[in-house]
């Protein structure tokens, strides 16, 4: 059955997402194959984001630099700018179990490859870019694959619950991730963090080996032939509700996103703390997160205009945080930065998935994330060297100011092309601005 133009999508006139139903907030785990998945899951994830503040903080120990950080963080989404869109091809052609299999197997090896290195003493720089890029790589097959692979364990029904469990699942492992890669590095030091995030994989391919495959929801896959790529670019191109939350999406990942490097240079440069605190940061930014993802799986709409405005006010905080003058208050901001940031990436994550044809969702899924992951390489360097050259607080604020900018532009777009209208007035003696339909204007004037 397709979920494409229909009860579960937005019409191209009017983009707007919803269903009418407030589900349960953990209603998909009542499914096994994906209750599976979750808790495989759970604990790579957790290996992934001590791996992660693990790697920042070994490149900033070896180079002393926030752009070498940004080089990192770029090499690493690299391959998803480059080949993301194939990804998307081989994930709707071959059977997405196996994808995962593979992947999964890989990503491990890489970890254990990193944890070797650092163990022995003959971690440098350019060993640290090397295996960025090759995750880089696995990744490029591994995220459209995964998640296509969603709305096959649990079906439409549960899609929207299950993406926010997903996001809500890999936030609360970077509430456990990032403290005890703060011990571990101060205790034993950065290769030990390594080697059990090499280790964490075995988890989801435990998981994934034990799943019934007769319990799948079956989705035809796509056959080998030509054009393909340009088929999947044709059908977003066509659909207003997909490609603007896609664009938004890609400001805010190119842009928004650059936390390994503000986080960094905030801890190292501006207001002098070790390694501990970089991780009781992080954490307190997957509080906020965890927080957006549990409202996100809660919630029984998926709309557009709250994309748009969680995307502004996401902008507005990271300004607010860059210019914070203590660290108490930018300890602070970064919980309802985390809340606001998954709900961006949920929200935008949902209504494409939701609004896809199933043929066609691996393809536009790594559009999704090739744009929203794969412009890192162009963000990363770029606001790296803005920090290392104005300071944090200049680099911070740059992302910010273009998120905002981005969800303005974009919100005013949509509203053109769901024939809406900004209106501006006064209620209860305060200025409001709405969006209304053209023709009430017309007639109200």
């Amino acid at each position: 059955m397709s979920t494409g133009p229909g009860a579960d999508s937005a019409p191209v006139h009017k983009p707007t997402l919803k269903t009418r139903e407030r589900g349960e907030t953990f209603s998909s785990l009542r499914i096994r194959n994906y209750r599976l998945f979750f808790t495989g899951a759970i604990v790579s994830n957790t290996g992934t984001w001590m791996a992660r503040i693990t790697q920042d903080w070994l490149v900033l120990s070896l180079t002393g630099s926030a752009a070498a950080v940004g080089i990192t963080t770029a090499l690493q989404f690299l391959p998803m700018l480059l080949f993301g869109l194939y990804g998307g091809v081989i994930a709707d052609r071959y059977p997405k179990r196996n994808l995962l299999l593979f992947s999964q197997a890989a990503l491990g090896l890489c970890g254990l490859a990193l944890a070797a290195l650092t163990l022995s003493g003959h971690i440098q720089v350019w060993h640290v870019y090397l295996i960025a890029f090759l995750l880089g790589m696995v990744t490029v097959v591994d995220n459209p694959a995964r998640q296509a692979y969603v709305a096959e364990m649990v079906g439409p029904g549960q899609l929207r619950n299950a993406v926010s469990l997903n996001s809500a699942n890999f936030q609360s492992a970077r509430l456990v991730g990032p403290a005890v890669a703060g011990v571990l590095i101060a205790g034993v030091g950065s290769g030990w963090a390594f080697l059990l995030n090499g280790l964490s994989f075995l988890a989801p391919l435990v998981s994934l080996l034990l799943m019934r495959t007769s319990e799948l929801h079956k989705v035809e896959r796509a056959p080998r032939g030509k054009g393909q790529l340009r088929e999947g670019l044709r059908y977003v191109a066509g659909r207003p509700d997909l490609i603007w939350p896609i664009v938004l999406v890609g400001f805010i990942g190119t842009f928004g996103f650059n936390f390994p490097i503000w986080l960094t240079a905030f801890s190292g440069d501006v207001f002098h703390v070790g390694a501990g605190t970089y991780g009781f940061l992080n954490t307190l930014m997957a509080a906020g997160s965890l927080v957006g993802a549990l409202a996100a799986a809660r919630r029984g709409s998926t709309r557009l205009r709250m994309l748009v405005l969680a995307a502004a006010v996401f902008g507005v905080l990271e300004i607010a945080a860059a210019l914070s003058p203590a660290f108490w208050l930018f300890a602070l901001l970064l919980v309802p930065i985390g809340m606001i940031g998954l709900t961006v990436n949920i929200t935008a994550n949902s209504a494409v998935q939701m609004a896809t044809d199933p043929a066609m969702r691996g393809r536009v899924m790594s559009l999704y994330m090739m744009v929203f992951a794969g412009g890192t390489p162009i963000g990363a360097p770029l606001l790296g060297w803005v920090t290392d050259t104005y300071g944090a607080r200049a680099g911070f604020a740059t992302g910010g100011a273009i998120s905002l900018a981005a969800a303005v532009v974009v919100g005013l777009v949509l509203a053109r092309v769901g024939g809406l209208k900004v209106a501006w007035g006064w209620r209860h003696g305060h200025p409001q601005v709405r969006f209304v339909a053209r023709e009430r204007l017309a007639t109200a004037a």
